[in-house]
């Protein structure tokens, strides 16, 4: 078994553009998704998937591996199947890059979860979510059952609680996605279904579509991406509680 990681990054994001380039602590952030991410032991390599020079050069720069795609993706999933068309790793991995606190070892988790269960087509990323957050539109929330599949994703609060009633574990997703290659190729053929539309959630395409999603737990580590220009302060305040604040070039293997 091989897995690749893959981080799909685009310049012209609406809401926040050139976000792949904006300084976390004095690095770029699609640099510090991309070292975070070599730190994964279940990952051959990482490659940034990009249409944009710009991105490209800065990625060249620190050592990162990239590959250059079409323009017109209208997905990072898209573009991660461009990618992967080439390659023949069994998993690919989509590593988001707007999560610049991401670390190895939560990939491993996710890859590991599809690998224990046979009769799922994807794996994704979960933690306990924070009080504070379940109300926030941006921190997708899942439903899982007994065997850690998920149910539902929303971004509103789910499930419900009846007046009187006890709040029970609310799960927040991570953006992480490990894929059985043939199933990647297959969902970005699929249309975009109803309630992916209305919630703006591609991961429920998978569901409406009859298939499984298993969900690896982890504690110890909490997702904080970048949204928008008011969340890199978040970000930066939570890598120096986590003493990873500090500039750094290394990679996996300790060269610089």
């Amino acid at each position: 078994m091989t897995a690749v990681g893959i981080i799909p990054a685009r310049y012209s994001a609406s809401r926040f553009p050139g976000k792949p380039l904006v300084q976390i602590a004095g690095l770029p952030m699609i640099q510090r998704v991309w070292q975070g991410a070599m730190g994964a032991k279940r990952l051959r390599t990482v490659i940034v998937a990009t249409d944009d020079e710009r991105i490209a050069d800065a990625c060249r720069s620190f050592g990162a591996d990239v590959a250059m795609t079409r323009p017109d993706h209208p997905t990072g999933t898209d573009r991660l199947a461009e990618v992967a068309i080439d390659l023949d790793d069994d998993v690919i991995v989509n590593i988001q890059g707007d999560e610049p606190l991401i670390e190895g070892w939560v990939i491993d988790a996710t890859v590991d979860a599809l690998l224990a269960d046979p009769e799922v087509s994807m794996s994704t990323l979960i933690h306990a979510a924070d009080a504070g957050s379940v109300d926030d539109p941006n921190r997708v929330k899942v439903v899982i059952d007994a065997a850690g599949r998920a149910l539902y994703f929303s971004r509103s609060v789910i499930p419900a609680v009846r007046r009187g009633q006890t709040a029970p574990q609310y799960w927040q997703h991570v953006g992480l996605y490990a894929y059985r290659r043939p199933f990647l190729l297959e969902f970005v053929s699929f249309e975009p279904s109803p309630a992916e539309i209305s919630e703006q959630l591609e991961q429920l395409r998978a569901l409406e579509n009859g298939h499984r999603i298993c969900c690896a737990r982890v504690e110890g580590w909490t997702s904080v991406p970048v949204d928008v220009p008011d969340d890199v302060p978040r970000v930066e305040a939570a890598l120096r509680k986590t003493g990873r604040s500090e500039a750094s070039t290394e990679d996996r293997s300790g060269s610089t």
